[in-house]
């Protein structure tokens, strides 16, 4: 499409400066009408109709250039249309006043009288107009043809002094306005060199921003196509930059498919709409490489509004998205194993149990702990860790594969989202294929390490369960497998979550225990076995709650341990322990159990020091027992801890030795004074069939030869006793010589005694039995009888209702259809029979109960 010549910004621009110059020909022309019409020699000149259309076409296109002109020194908008408007209604009125006049001249042919004045009238107009606009500048060929035409036509036409003067007055005015067309014409071309000069920097500006990377520019034509391309943008593309000249601005722009098309389709809009965009992301297309712009653009319009194309600039924001793709795989992702982290990994979750449209499906969640992942950090160092949890990662990886998402909560915690899944038994699969491939050993820097995992599951039927429910969930099932002793996996059950907050009103109520007064510690004797006289106590917790009565250590330590509530509460017995000992008197000592949680604290050896000089005692009468359960830790600072404690002069014993890690190169580097042996390699040692004889036996020859005392714990028999006296135990403890009791009882104790106690129990261990009140019968030669049972052992029962069985009677005991059991009566006392079965039984599968520990077995905690 081709311009019309008065579309051209140098016509307008011309058209404008004439209109601001024009009131002088206005006055020019008034001035030449006004001197005609007065003139008797010309008045008939005037009588012509042809003349005043011209007059009148003349004045009116004057008017019009002089109103635009006033307008052009307060400029308003859209000026430059309304200027073309003007300009060009203006040029038609002057081309029809020069037709008129043409047909005047004509017709003044056969005017006699005028055609002399008109025909010089008219040759002058036509003469000069065609000079004039030989000329440089526009405004002296319309003054020439509208103004000074006129009054030098009359001058010539008819000769006298006025017009003369109007000649003068109209060359003053001439020679007014070329002095100011030629300053316009000075301006113009000073304005022009700023212009080229501020071209020229901007140009050079433009090239320095380019050559340093900062950004690219771009023009288009009205069709679209690139007019203008930065050298850079050319070689970033691996085209030559004369290839792109001509080509459409979208091809240098890859096309993208999905999600991510929107700012494509507003730079669409924005091109074919010629309405400005800013900042919009587009990928280029460059070959081999992925590369990302950001591109601004407005519509560019000539003088007169029309469109000309499109001019812009652009960035590369390629470094931008990766760093924003690094810190978006750092927000999602863990930075040590690549796996889903805690936040991307709970997103998954919520998305997995809902479908797009909101609604509720299966899944299944598996919350996994490694075990024994701390004493590989303690032991062989963080970075070891960190591989094995790498390893770890990569394991879980291709167990789950495409049927899940595994993540990383921290630490040695995984979370494994299953969508889609609710069977229990491809569930369950999944976990034992993850706890077997997890304890086969992982090869480290040249080292073997083993460890183990424990998992908790929790499974969503879709019935719209929760994400944070289900990892609660979750949660409590992992608890329940790491208290079934590790290695296994559980699935959520409702008893779970009852469990859960029993263990919570324990906590809360544990909290207020010490401020209500409801602990209390009871001793249990330790006594020489040479001398058989009482060497000391082990002071043991009790916790007689308010409302809830006795409530188990067993039960409220393990939630003390893992709310720190062990702390203040270890201080306590502790001070209760050493105000106990100043009560018994010097010759005594007093053991307390510091747990794992206590050791770690560094304020131990401060609290200890404290209790025994607020006491009065000597610190030799105080006795920290400690569990193996601190060599999951064998660091420097153990150690360290170990000779602050030696400093304070207490005395320390290992606690359940044989029954945790066992780590006997620590003995020699720890300064124990004694080892505890556990009761469960003495309970029952003296059975010629147990192995526990030979234990106790390696454990005594290991303490003697590092100089240490031994104390064998549960001792509740006499065969037991001597087995232990036997073998070299230094000291006994357990129910033989007395059981938990209060201070008062302690100190009534030693004073009947002396200090000296006597051991009372059973001669042999007997099998632990289960009390009951059960109808049965009993067969016997050929007789039915009905008969109750009264107690039952694996070996033998209780019956009553059977009269004076004799000794060595065979029975028969028929426990429900199909359970017989051959047995022979060994005593008989009024109606009651004790009996020996002929072989082991199984009494949970006989009657459908468990048997609950013996009676006599030493029970302690703290």
């Amino acid at each position: 499409m081709h311009e019309s010549p008065f579309d051209s910004p140098e016509f307008v621009a011309q058209l404008l400066r004439v209109a601001t110059l024009w009131h002088y020909v206005l006055i020019g022309r008034l001035l030449a009408f006004a001197v005609f019409s007065v003139l008797p020699g010309v008045a008939g000149f005037f009588d012509q109709p042809s003349l005043w259309l011209t007059m009148a076409s003349g004045l009116m296109c004057d008017a019009a250039l002089t109103v635009m002109g006033q307008a052009m020194r307060r400029p308003r908008p859209a000026l430059a249309a309304r200027a073309r408007q003007v300009a060009m209604l203006s040029a038609a009125l002057v081309a029809l006043g020069t037709l008129f006049n043409a047909a005047a001249m004509f017709a003044a042919i056969a005017v006699p009288d005028g055609g002399r004045h008109f025909d010089a009238f008219t040759a002058i107009q036509i003469g000069s107009l065609l000079v004039a606009a030989s000329a440089v500048s526009i405004v002296r060929p319309l003054f020439f043809s509208f103004s000074g035409a006129v009054a030098f036509g009359g001058a010539i036409g008819v000769a006298s002094w006025p017009f003369a003067l109007a000649g003068a007055v109209f060359l003053a005015l001439l020679i007014v306005m070329m002095r100011e067309d030629v300053r316009h014409q000075r301006r113009a071309t000073a304005a022009a060199r700023r212009a080229i000069s501020e071209q020229q920097r901007a140009l050079n500006l433009m090239r320095d921003f380019e050559r340093a990377g900062r950004g690219w520019f771009w023009e288009t034509d009205r069709d679209g196509q690139l007019v203008y391309i930065s050298p850079t943008v050319a070689a970033r593309l691996g085209r030559p930059l004369a290839e792109l000249i001509g080509r459409p601005f979208t091809d240098i722009i890859r096309k993208r498919i999905g999600n991510d098309e929107s700012e494509e389709r507003t730079l669409g809009f924005s091109l074919s709409s010629r309405t400005p965009f800013k900042e919009l992301t587009v990928q280029a297309a460059a070959p081999g490489e992925e590369r990302w712009w950001s591109i601004s653009g407005h519509p560019i319009s000539n003088a007169l509004g029309h469109f000309q194309g499109f001019r812009g600039s652009g960035t590369d924001l390629t470094d931008q998205k990766r760093s924003e793709r690094e810190i978006n795989q750092l927000a999602r992702y863990d930075t040590l194993t690549g796996l889903a982290n805690r936040r991307h990994i709970t997103d998954l979750l919520e998305r997995a149990l809902r479908t797009h449209i909101g609604q509720p499906q299966p899944c299944a969640l598996l919350l996994m702990d490694l075990d024994r992942f701390k004493a590989v950090n303690d032991t062989l160092g963080h970075p070891v860790g960190d591989q094995l949890l790498q390893q770890v990662a990569g394991r879980l990886t291709q167990i789950v594969g495409d049927k899940g998402q595994v993540g990383r909560l921290g630490g040695d915690e995984f979370q494994i989202v299953l969508p889609q899944l609710n069977h229990p038994e491809k569930i369950a699969g999944i976990a034992n294929a993850i706890i077997l491939s997890l304890a086969k050993p992982f090869a480290i820097e040249g080292e073997q390490v083993r460890i183990g995992s424990s998992i908790g599951i929790a499974v969503s039927d879709g019935e719209g369960v929760s994400a944070s429910a289900l990892v609660r969930n979750a949660d409590l099932a992992l608890y329940a497998a790491k208290d079934a002793g590790r290695g296994v996996y559980r699935f959520y059950a409702d008893a779970m979550h009852n469990q859960a907050s029993e263990r919570k009103a324990i906590e809360d109520a544990l909290r207020d225990a010490l401020a209500k007064d409801e602990l209390r510690l009871l001793y249990q004797p330790i006594v020489d076995v040479a001398t058989e006289r009482i060497s000391g106590f082990e002071a043991l917790i009790r916790w007689n709650h308010a409302t809830a009565g006795t409530i188990s250590p067993e039960k409220f330590i393990p939630i003390a341990e893992e709310s720190n509530l062990i702390v203040p509460i270890g201080e306590w017995i502790i001070r209760t322990a050493c105000a106990a000992i100043a009560t018994l008197g010097s010759g005594y000592r007093v053991a307390v159990n510091v747990s794992p949680r206590q050791f770690a604290n560094e304020a131990l050896p401060a609290t200890i020091l404290s209790a025994v000089s607020g006491a009065g005692i000597r610190p030799e009468q105080l006795e920290l027992e400690i569990t193996e359960g601190v060599f999951l830790d064998e660091s420097a600072e153990n150690l360290a801890m170990f000779r602050k404690l030696k400093r304070t002069g207490v005395r320390l014993a290992l606690d359940d030795f044989g029954t945790g890690y066992s780590a006997l190169g620590y003995l020699k580097k720890a300064p124990f004074d004694k080892i505890k042996i556990d009761q469960s390699f003495v309970l029952g040692a003296a059975d010629k069939s147990s192995m526990n004889a030979a234990i106790i036996a390696s454990i005594v020859g290991l303490a003697s030869a590092l100089d240490m005392e031994t104390t064998a714990e549960g001792v509740e028999t006499h065969d037991d006793l001597a087995l232990v006296r036997s073998l070299g135990c230094s000291h006994v403890q357990g129910y033989i010589y007395g059981q938990p009791m209060q201070l008062a009882e302690v100190v009534g104790l030693l004073r009947a005694g002396g200090g000296r106690v006597e051991a009372r129990g059973y001669r042999s261990a007997r099998a632990p039995r289960l009390t009951v009140f059960r109808t049965i019968h009993v067969d016997s030669g050929g007789y039915r009888y009905e008969a109750i049972l009264r107690n039952i052992a694996p070996g033998g029962a209780l019956v009553e209702r059977l009269w004076n069985v004799p000794p060595g009677t065979r029975l028969t005991l028929e426990f429900g259809r199909g359970l017989r059991v051959d047995a022979e009566a060994r005593w008989s006392a009024d109606n009651r029979t004790g009996v020996q079965f002929s072989a082991a039984v199984d009494i949970e599968e006989l009657i459908g109960a468990r048997v609950a520990p013996p009676r006599g077995r030493t029970r302690r905690a703290a």
